[in-house]
């Protein structure tokens, strides 16, 4: 790694369903539109990415060149889907194929979404749409730097953890995020 950072400690918990919930989907409100968007833009994507995951440390996206995620989003494996609330992005998720599984790579809603109450429908939104491609599971991961309702909502959406394991990230100073002082375990 180049360039000053700062060390920071997580627990990630990975999380799989082996079938789709037998459960009646929660409606998302009828103000709210979901979009998969079919050739994102770097800056649109980066919109995204950032302003969903500033404070839970999503760095890893931020510090790839356009050129990389430029390549990511063209990539026929990956999709980009867009949850519009009054007209105005509200969240998104992101969907990758992975051989036989479909991994909810990124999901998160915007801030001024946050604690509205559409987050579990956004949720289930996001799972059934993996289970539509037919996969034989659907994962995803959070850690603790994530909102602290993200594990609790993957449960309750019927995710069952499979590992948990914990990491320590080298994230750059360039990247421009406020490192909560909980996840720091020296700066360098």
């Amino acid at each position: 790694m180049s360039g000053p950072y700062t060390r920071i400690a997580v627990t990630v918990t990975f999380l799989r369903q082996d079938k789709p919930s037998a459960l009646p989907a929660p409606p998302l409100p009828d103000d709210t539109s979901l979009v998969r968007v079919l050739q994102p833009s770097v800056g649109f994507y980066r919109y995204l990415y950032d302003t969903v995951g500033a404070r839970y440390v999503w760095w890893l996206r931020r510090a790839m060149p356009d050129e990389e995620i430029a390549a990511l989003l063209g990539n026929p494996d990956v999709s980009i889907h867009v949850l519009y609330r009054g007209g105005e992005p509200a969240g998104f998720f992101e969907l990758e194929q992975r051989g036989g599984a479909m991994n909810i790579s990124y999901f998160g809603l915007l801030p001024h979404a946050v604690g509205k109450g559409i987050g579990p429908a956004f949720l289930r939104a996001s799972a059934d749409e993996a289970w539509s491609r037919k996969p034989t599971v659907v994962t995803v991961n959070t850690c603790t730097a994530d909102h602290p309702r993200a594990l609790p909502n993957y449960l309750h959406a019927g995710f069952v953890p499979y590992r948990t394991l914990r990491e320590v990230w080298d994230v750059p100073h360039r990247v421009g995020l406020d490192i909560p002082a909980r996840l720091r375990v020296g700066p360098v």
